[in-house]
């Protein structure tokens, strides 16, 4: 559809995970998680979403310790061993964010 003002036609809407986000609570940390998650990956943006397993996303665990650090140099934080053992899927990664953020914050 052109855009009234320019003539140019609109640009698509970006891809975000509107459906599942006002769950987590915060769009743009949960967009950055899936943008370092499908750039580690090399796959798709569209194709992570917040109730993706790693398993289904076929990350395994050394894919796991470089995500890992890619989102703890992202978002300036430290994920403790004992909680990164426990991380098996997009939104338990980025609740932990969310908690380590806030306590960061806090």
């Amino acid at each position: 559809m052109p855009d009234a003002s320019s003539g140019a036609a609109r640009p698509a809407e970006p891809l975000t995970t509107r459906e599942t986000s006002s769950e987590s609570g915060d769009d743009a940390l949960t967009n950055r998680v899936i943008a370092v998650i499908a750039r580690m990956q090399k796959i798709p943006v569209e194709s992570v979403t917040l109730d993706k397993t790693f398993a289904e996303l076929n990350i395994d665990s050394l894919d796991g310790i470089n995500i890992l650090f890619e989102v703890e140099t992202e978002f300036g934080i430290e994920i403790p061993d004992d909680e990164a053992k426990e991380i098996r899927s997009v939104r338990q990664m980025t609740e932990g964010i969310e908690k380590l953020l806030a306590l960061k914050h806090a």
